[in-house]
């Protein structure tokens, strides 16, 4: 088999071949776990692995022999209508628990499926039919026509502007119910999110630096970058697979449900919850009766119970406190105070601390321990609420007032 192995077609082969292992341990894990974030991951990572395939094999010699120059122009190895909608739905099955793959989601589909049916037709006409190059006349891969790649670029723009919505929506979801957000809030998909978005740019970039899409010599260090970027991409999903956290449903807000919580590990946190858009958790104050009673009865649960001492507090705790539905306490909160769940409870847990901190509790155990007591579970949250609350850190906020 020819294969020349200069400098450029070396260093796109590792990344080739990584590629093609990543997505295999990918595939095994997603099946042995029934982790279907996995299984999307997966997919992407040989999807990118073809993407760099026809620079790799034309450095390697294939377009100046047959039959190799058939193989890179009938082959459709970059999937540009394909590579976008699976890294939107990576991103659905990675935060959304519920995530259930549809019929209606076939259209996403549809584009990279007409061009495979152009692509068949293309083969068809030139090899079986005419048996001479006609689409081919020009000698040019039709991968690489400027049509297809803007139009590529466009899917991946709408693409990565749905996952960041879903990536937001499951933020809002969060912060609604649950009193440890930041604990559990997805810094991966947030990296894999920026990843996306650096894909996106460089395509930009390299289309102005040059629009000759098939120039070889000159995309060398475009398709460096790219690799590099889905090889970290990769490598970080197969090492930070996560169980998805939150469900979205079809249906309005329905909060009552159990909850489970790991301490141990904050990531493993299961809100079976619906949701389609933060806007449903706010509903006219007037169809709650008694608002100010439901008021008083919730901040009884803060100052006398206090129950923002448990660090996994969530939405439900207090419903079943209280004997009604989380979708109430949640919008008596957002309503009555303005807040969200997360930043309600944060503010009593806050003024805890302070108040610790007034009796001079910080003189004889560390403020981590004070936060502790009073329902924060790392440091870094700490620290976080109290300047988000403050405008200083905990040691500024002592010298301030207390040295």
């Amino acid at each position: 088999m020819l294969f020349s192995f200069s400098l450029k077609s070396s260093i796109l082969l590792i990344f080739f071949l990584h590629g093609i292992v990543f997505s295999t341990l990918l595939l095994i894990k997603g099946l042995q776990n029934e982790n279907k974030s996995s299984l999307w991951l997966s997919l992407f990572t040989i999807l990118c692995s073809l993407y760099i395939a026809p620079f790799m094999f034309g450095y390697a010699g294939w377009y100046a022999q047959q039959p190799y120059r058939n193989i890179l122009f009938y082959i459709p190895f970059q999937q540009l209508f394909l590579l976008p909608p699976v890294l939107y739905f990576y991103i659905k099955a990675l935060l959304d628990k519920s995530f259930q793959f549809s019929k209606r989601d076939y259209i996403h589909f549809l584009p990279s499926a007409i061009y495979l049916i152009y692509s068949i037709v293309v083969f068809l006409t030139d090899k079986v039919i005419l048996n001479e190059y006609y689409f081919y006349k020009d000698g040019k891969d039709k991968d690489f026509s400027l049509w297809y790649q803007i139009t590529g670029l466009c899917s991946l723009g709408y693409y990565l502007a749905q996952s960041l919505k879903t990536y937001y929506r499951y933020k809002a979801l969060t912060y609604n119910v649950v009193s440890f957000a930041d604990t559990v809030m997805f810094k991966w998909a947030k990296r894999f999110l920026i990843a996306f978005l650096m894909l996106m740019a460089i395509r930009i970039l390299f289309f102005i630096v040059n629009p000759e899409w098939d120039e070889f010599g000159k995309k060398f260090w475009y398709y460096v970058c790219f690799s590099i970027l889905f090889y970290y991409m990769s490598i970080s999903g197969y090492t930070n697979s996560i169980l998805s956290a939150t469900s979205f449903r079809d249906s309005l807000l329905n909060f009552d449900a159990d909850f489970k919580f790991e301490a141990d590990n904050p990531s493993k946190i299961e809100l079976p919850i619906s949701v389609l858009d933060k806007d449903n958790l706010a509903e006219d104050k007037n169809e709650i009766p008694d608002f100010d009673l439901w008021k008083e009865k919730i901040e009884a649960l803060m100052l006398v119970d206090k129950m923002y001492e448990n660090p996994a507090l969530v939405i439900s705790d207090l419903s079943n406190k209280l004997g009604t539905h989380s979708k109430k306490i949640s919008q008596v909160i957002n309503q009555g105070y303005n807040m969200n769940f997360n930043d309600f409870v944060n503010h009593y847990r806050i003024s805890a601390v302070k108040q610790k901190i007034e009796e001079g509790e910080h003189t004889i155990q560390t403020l981590l321990s004070l936060a502790f007591e009073c329902g924060f579970n790392s440091k870094s949250t700490f620290n976080r609420a109290f300047k988000r609350s403050t405008s200083l850190s905990p040691k500024e906020y002592i010298e301030k007032h207390y040295v």
